[in-house]
């Protein structure tokens, strides 16, 4: 089934989308489910991030940005906090031959400054071991809120026009998009949520404005290749028009 969803999806004259983000949603559910503590489903969702990694580069996907800790995410309870952390440094040590081997390259967004410093440190490392990488980018947005990084440009901004380095009619909205905290990366041409929650939880505001959705049922532990490759198809059979007029209107 996985070969002939693949076949379909490279077979496609659009391709595939240059950028998937994905809000990783029911971990918590699904292990409840199963009568287990919280963090049993996030050290399962890390399988899923694996595979779906993996797929993602083997169809020619170039950016995977992944909802990892929102700002929100402090309020929950310090012991599930905590075991997010220890999760994300040791997930994050433990893949590093993986990463390497398959030519990815890994960045974060968002506030990474608010981790603690030995936090921190195993992130940069990792960022810093596969920056020469060429591969697919794995960008993880850590202690990230759309909000907070909005509020930060427009920070940005103003200091720059009030030292004098801009005029407040350069302001346009590409100009605006080089003060986020993704400059560097194109939009997300497709934005996959699991669980089935039907709202963006303050992910990627700005970026997503012309993204197209998808939203599935199944927790995030559940979530693979299976399911990468029919939010690709599902994705190619669109049309985007980006507020124009579609061709079966003209």
């Amino acid at each position: 089934m996985e070969s002939k969803l693949k076949k379909t999806i490279l077979a496609h004259s659009g391709g595939v989308p240059t950028h998937v983000a994905i809000i990783m949603d029911g971990n918590g559910r699904w292990a409840a489910m199963r009568n287990k503590p919280r963090t049993f489903g996030h050290e399962a969702g890390v399988r899923a991030v694996k595979e779906v990694v993996r797929a993602a580069g083997e169809i020619g996907i170039k950016y995977v940005t992944l909802y990892t800790f929102s700002v929100e995410n402090w309020k929950r309870p310090r012991e599930e906090v905590a075991a997010l952390m220890s999760l994300l440094t040791r997930t994050t040590r433990r893949e590093m031959n993986e990463l390497l081997k398959n030519d990815v390259k890994l960045i974060t967004t968002g506030r990474i400054g608010g981790l603690s410093p030995s936090r921190r440190k195993a992130i940069m490392e990792a960022v810093e071991k596969t920056r020469n990488n060429k591969g697919l980018v794995l960008n993880l947005a850590l202690n990230y809120g759309g909000r907070t990084e909005i509020l930060d440009a427009v920070k940005a901004i103003a200091s720059t026009v009030k030292a004098g380095m801009l005029q407040l009619h350069d302001i346009d909205e590409k100009l605006f998009a080089g003060f986020l905290y993704t400059a560097d990366l194109p939009d997300p041409d497709l934005l996959i949520r699991t669980s089935g929650e039907k709202r963006i939880s303050n992910f990627l505001l700005w970026q997503t404005s012309y993204t197209e959705l998808h939203i599935i049922d199944t927790l995030w532990p559940d979530f693979g290749r299976e399911e990468l490759f029919e939010a690709i198809i599902d994705y190619q059979k669109r049309e985007r028009r980006f507020g124009k007029v579609g061709k079966e209107r003209r």
